[in-house]
């Protein structure tokens, strides 16, 4: 019993001095945050630091605001060129339109010319072979312009109808077996633009 009493009193003195050294670190780490916080408030507190972060936020204020006036300033010069762009662009394609046909009439001025010519010899002459001859000159020259600029004639007669060249505008017998089907006779010729169809053929076909 005795050795039970000795062992509960040293128990209590370890605990006591444990309990001592406890109290000691804390008292130490809260010396520690203390002084950490003095610290802190001291840099919070200090105006020179102060001032140049709150002159530092207005630099990077004043260069983004740079920047978005930059971004704005293209923007708007973007626009201002576009709408520049579709006006001259819709000027111009007026302007191809009122004058897509001033070459082609152009060249016709000389047809036209030589039509006034035989008007004139048709008051004047009563010769027949005279007459054609002229007329058939204008009608040359005029088929020369037109297949300089691209025009051609459609070649239909005795090929077989196609609808998306010919348009039949009547039936009629076939003269023999290998023209059923066919092209017989041409009503209207089709013609070819650059090599681009234009117009259709009216053509009669065999049955």
């Amino acid at each position: 019993m005795f050795f039970k009493k000795k062992k509960d009193m040293t128990d209590k003195k370890t605990h006591h001095k444990n309990s001592s050294n406890e109290n000691a670190d804390n008292m130490a780490q809260y010396e520690t945050q203390d002084e950490v916080l003095s610290t802190d408030q001291k840099i919070d507190d200090d105006p020179v630091k102060e001032n140049a972060l709150v002159e530092s936020d207005e630099e990077k204020i004043k260069k983004l605001q740079a920047e978005l006036d930059e971004a704005k300033d293209k923007h708007l010069r973007l626009i201002a060129e576009f709408d520049n762009f579709r006006r001259r662009n819709a000027k111009e394609r007026i302007e191809l339109v009122q004058t897509a046909g001033k070459d082609i009439i152009q060249s016709l001025l000389v047809v036209l010319d030589d039509v006034d010519r035989a008007s004139k010899q048709l008051e004047n002459t009563t010769d027949l072979t005279v007459l054609k001859e002229g007329i058939s000159l204008v009608f040359n020259k005029f088929k020369a312009i037109m297949l300089q600029k691209g025009l051609k004639e459609m070649d239909a007669i005795n090929l077989e109808f196609n609808p998306d060249l010919h348009e039949a505008i009547t039936e009629i017998p076939a003269p023999n077996e290998k023209m059923i089907g066919k092209v017989i006779d041409v009503v209207e010729p089709g013609y070819y633009l650059n090599d681009k169809l234009i117009r259709h053929a009216k053509v009669v076909v065999g049955k």
